[in-house]
Parts: structure tokens; C-alpha cells; sequence
């Protein structure tokens, strides 16, 4: 279990992620987390939820069009 402390930056606040963590986000300086309200609490992940969602519908219309697909890309 991590503890991270939320500090003053400028006028704003800010929390520092240990190594560990940072390594096992698979994340580094520049990259964008995304915190997600769960029954549970709030998860952090690197992951976009709405790209999820948008994916979720592709697969969707790329199975139920599959035909019409594969001949318009000739």
C-alpha cells in the first residue's frame, strides 16, 4: 500500500506517485491518468474510459457489418 501526500504547488495542489507505482501505471512525466468514480471509491488509470467505450462500439459494427465492410475496402 502507498501513502501519497498532497502538497502546495504555486496556488494549486499536487501529489507525488512513488517509483513503483509510476512503474507498474506504466506511466511517466507527460502522460495523462484518469480518475474513475467506483462503487468501491476512485481508480486511477492510464486508460481512457471513453476510448474503451468508443472501441466497445466498433467491435459492435465491424461484426454486425462485417460483409459490407470487407467490400467497401476494395
Amino acid at each position: 500500500m502507498a501513502c501519497i501526500k498532497i502538497r502546495k504547488v504555486g496556488n494549486s495542489l499536487g501529489v507525488t506517485f512513488p517509483k513503483e507505482l509510476l512503474e507498474a501505471l506504466n506511466v511517466t512525466e507527460g502522460d495523462e491518468l484518469y480518475v474513475l468514480r467506483t462503487e468501491r471509491g476512485f481508480e486511477l488509470t492510464p486508460y481512457n474510459p471513453d476510448f474503451s467505450a468508443e472501441m466497445d462500439a466498433y467491435r459492435h459494427v465491424s461484426r454486425k457489418h462485417r460483409n459490407a465492410l470487407r467490400e467497401l475496402s476494395q
